[in-house]
C-alpha cells in the first residue's frame, strides 16, 4: 500500500518551479498552484499580465491532485433546492457554469495539448435505497425539463449494463460529465502558465501580506514580493495558511477531508463483471461513495469515509478500511483484491456548500466548492483573470452574500455532530 495520490504517483511532476529567492514586483500574485490558480495565472499571462504563483508544496498539492478524478456536471445541490435558494436565474446561470467550465477543460487540453486521458464519460447518480428512486426521479424531470436535456432517467434492470452490483434500485445519467487524469492536468496546466510567461514557486507558503502603496506584499519563509491584485485560490487548505493573510477565509471554510483507494489494475473480466459501463458513478447517500475506473483499470473509489479535519498517514489509513469495507459491501467479487493507493485530500466546504467568489479584505477569490472543485475551478480561475483585468460579468457567483460560519475560526470542532448528523438522516431515508 502507499500511501500517496494516484494521481501524484503517475504523473510526471512540474519541472520548471523558480529556483531562487520569492522576489521582484508583478501585476498579480496568485496564491495557491491548484487548477484555479494556475487557469488565472495562464489566462493572465496569456493576456500579457505579469503574474506570480506562490504555492506553499507543489503544484497540484492541494485538492486538485488529491481528489477522485471526476468532471461532472451539476451541483452539490439538487436543481430545484438551488432555485428555491438562489433564485431561478442564479441556480441556472451556476448550474451552466459547471457546464461550461467542462467545456473549457477540454478546450484548454486541446490548447494547450495536454495529455491527462480526458474522456466524456457521463456520470450516473445511483440510487442506493429504494426510497431513494422517487426523489431521484422528481430530480431527473426538473433537471431534464429546465436545464439538462442530456440526461435520462434510468431503472432497475438498466443498471445490469452499467454497474456489477445489485446495491442499486435506479439511476440518472448525466451525458456532459467526464472524467480524466488529474495529475497530468494540473502539471500540464503548470507548464502551460509557466510557458506564458507566469513564474511559480513552490516551497513558499504565504506567511503575511500588507498594504505598499496602491498594491501589496507578499511574505514567504523565501522572500517577498509585490503586486498590485492578489487572489486567493486555496480552497480547502485555505486554513492551512498563516492566520494573518487570509483571515476572512478561515471563518467561512470548513475543512472536510474527503478519503480514496485504489486497487490494483482489474483485468478484462473484473472490469467487466464491475464497472461495464466505465463512467463516474455516485451514490445517493449524504455519506456515500464516489468511484470511476483510472486509465491502467484500476478502480477508483472514495467518500467521506470518516468526518475528519486532518488527511496525514494515519488519517487516511484508518478511512481506508472503511473504504475497503464499503467497496467490499458493494462489489463482493472483489472483496480480496489489493489496494494499491490510498489518500485523502480536503474539501473547501462552505455552510450553505454552494461556492463563493468576488473580492473581499483586498484579495480576489474563488472557494468553497463544496466537493464539486475538480469540475468549476478550471471556469473559475479565468473568472478571476477577468476580474484582475476589470471585467465582472463573468461571475456566475457575483453579489452572492456569504456570512461567516458561528463560532468557526478554522478548526472545525462540530465535524463529529455533521456525521452523526448525516449518518442519522441516511438510516430515516
Amino acid at each position: 500500500m502507499q500511501y500517496q495520490s494516484y494521481w501524484h504517483a503517475t504523473s510526471t511532476p512540474f519541472a520548471s518551479a523558480q529556483p531562487g529567492p520569492v522576489e521582484g514586483k508583478v501585476d498579480v500574485v496568485v496564491i495557491g498552484a491548484g487548477f484555479t490558480g494556475l487557469n488565472a495565472a495562464r489566462k493572465l499571462a496569456r493576456e500579457g499580465v505579469s503574474v506570480a504563483v506562490l504555492e506553499a508544496a507543489h503544484v497540484g498539492a492541494g485538492g486538485s491532485g488529491r481528489n477522485g478524478g471526476h468532471l461532472n456536471n451539476g451541483m452539490a445541490h439538487g436543481y430545484g433546492e438551488a432555485k428555491a435558494h438562489l433564485g431561478e436565474t442564479r441556480a441556472k446561470a451556476l448550474w451552466q457554469a459547471y457546464d461550461r467550465s467542462i467545456d473549457m477543460i477540454e478546450d484548454v487540453i486541446a490548447e494547450e495539448g495536454i495529455a491527462c486521458n480526458f474522456r466524456r464519460s457521463g456520470k450516473l447518480k445511483l440510487a442506493s435505497k429504494a426510497s431513494h428512486v422517487a426523489g431521484l426521479r422528481a430530480g431527473f424531470e426538473l433537471i431534464h425539463r429546465e436545464v439538462d436535456p442530456d440526461t435520462r432517467f434510468l431503472d432497475k434492470h438498466d443498471l445490469e449494463s452499467e454497474i456489477g452490483s445489485d446495491q442499486f434500485h435506479g439511476g440518472m445519467l448525466y451525458g456532459k460529465s467526464a472524467m480524466m487524469h488529474m495529475g497530468r492536468y494540473v502539471n500540464g496546466l503548470a507548464d502551460a502558465a509557466h510557458r506564458h510567461g507566469a513564474k511559480i514557486w513552490e516551497g513558499a507558503p504565504v506567511t503575511g501580506r500588507r498594504r505598499e502603496g496602491t498594491g501589496w506584499l507578499v511574505e514567504t519563509p523565501r522572500g517577498a514580493i509585490r503586486a498590485e491584485r492578489v487572489i486567493a485560490a486555496t480552497n480547502g487548505y485555505s486554513n492551512s495558511v498563516a492566520r494573518a493573510p487570509l483571515g476572512y477565509f478561515r471563518k467561512r471554510i470548513i475543512s472536510v477531508g474527503s478519503f480514496i483507494v485504489a486497487t490494483r489494475p482489474l483485468s478484462a473480466e473484473e472490469v467487466a463483471a464491475t464497472l461495464p459501463g466505465n463512467r463516474t458513478y455516485v451514490t445517493s447517500m449524504n455519506i456515500g461513495n464516489y468511484f470511476r475506473l483510472s486509465p491502467d483499470n484500476r478502480l477508483i473509489f472514495g467518500g467521506r469515509a470518516r468526518f475528519s479535519a486532518r488527511s496525514d498517514q494515519s488519517s487516511d489509513a484508518k478511512s481506508g478500511v472503511i473504504l475497503r469495507a464499503a467497496l467490499s459491501e458493494m462489489f463482493p467479487q472483489l472483496a480480496g483484491v489489493e489496494l494499491e493507493y490510498c489518500w485523502g485530500g480536503m474539501v473547501g466546504m462552505t455552510k450553505d456548500r454552494y461556492p463563493r467568489a468576488g473580492e473581499a479584505d483586498g484579495m480576489l477569490y474563488a472557494m468553497g466548492y463544496s466537493g464539486h472543485g475538480a469540475q468549476l475551478s478550471t471556469l473559475m480561475g479565468q473568472v478571476l483573470a477577468d476580474m484582475a483585468l476589470g471585467r465582472t460579468d463573468t461571475n456566475p457567483l457575483h453579489g452572492v452574500d456569504w456570512p461567516t460560519v458561528p463560532l468557526h475560526s478554522g478548526k472545525p470542532w462540530f465535524l463529529p455532530l455533521v456525521g452523526m448528523y448525516f449518518g442519522l438522516k441516511d438510516r430515516m431515508s
